[in-house]
């Protein structure tokens, strides 16, 4: 198992894995540099975070898998290699549970980045103007706890993108069902049906009603672990088209 993944991670140091892994935490934390500098007083750390976390679960983080499993599935389907993967001696699921895993690290790699150049950010803007220096201090464990929970959450639909780019030879399908799944999740944030839509459930990790999030977390997390194991299972059996 080793040996696989060490050849996804050297693909994916020559990929542009590793740049849109720092690019959607960034485009947040560049959000919240130049809101802070059009404020005139200051608002609580605990506020900012959350309005981060807000803002990968609902868009940035399904937006980031669907583009991520599209790249990790196009280093293969790109130059054709897969025929000449499938046919090293190596079992066939752990080519694929390789690449479950970098995208799985990415996207937690992403998780952290999330916080970490929030907080970079709202200290640039404080020095620029210090007036609106953030207050109170920051609860690094709950903010953990929440994008943790998200991170679990979002396993589900993490692992259908990943099938779906991994199983069709054009990003056409993986992109249609991330911009689909996306979309609903957006129209349907109010509805309690949406707890249920794999691309709602990380922001379902801010609700507070204690049934949603817990719903959402099991659900998630659960059904997504499964879901890995059926890819790892249907992907070593056929071939790609």
């Amino acid at each position: 198992m080793l040996t696989p993944l060490y050849v996804e991670i050297a693909k994916l140091k020559r990929s542009l894995a590793l740049a849109l892994a720092g690019l959607a935490p960034g485009l947040i934390a560049v959000f919240a540099f130049f809101s802070a500098l059009r404020m005139d007083e200051a608002r609580p750390w605990e506020m900012w975070m959350m309005q981060g976390a807000g803002i990968w679960a609902f868009f940035m983080l399904p937006m980031s898998v669907t583009a991520l499993t599209a790249l990790v599935a196009h280093m293969e389907h790109g130059p054709k290699s897969w025929d000449h993967l499938r046919a090293l001696p190596v079992p066939r699921w752990r080519l694929y549970a390789a690449k479950a895993v970098c995208v799985l690290g990415l996207v937690a790699i992403m998780s952290v980045l999330v916080p970490t150049l929030t907080w970079a950010a709202l200290e640039t803007a404080a020095a620029i103007k210090p007036v609106v220096r953030p207050t109170g201090v920051i609860d690094w464990t709950g903010v953990a706890v929440v994008l943790g929970r998200m991170y679990l959450a979002a396993l589900l639909l993490t692992a259908i993108q990943l099938w779906v780019a991994l199983r069709f030879a054009s990003f056409v399908p993986a992109l249609s069902v991330g911009i689909g799944g996306t979309f609903f999740a957006v129209v349907a944030t109010s509805a309690k049906q949406g707890v249920f839509l794999p691309w709602q459930m990380p922001v379902n990790m801010l609700a507070t009603e204690t049934w949603r999030w817990q719903t959402a977390l099991a659900l998630g997390c659960g059904v997504g672990l499964l879901v890995l194991i059926l890819m790892l299972i249907s992907l070593s059996r056929r071939e790609v088209r």
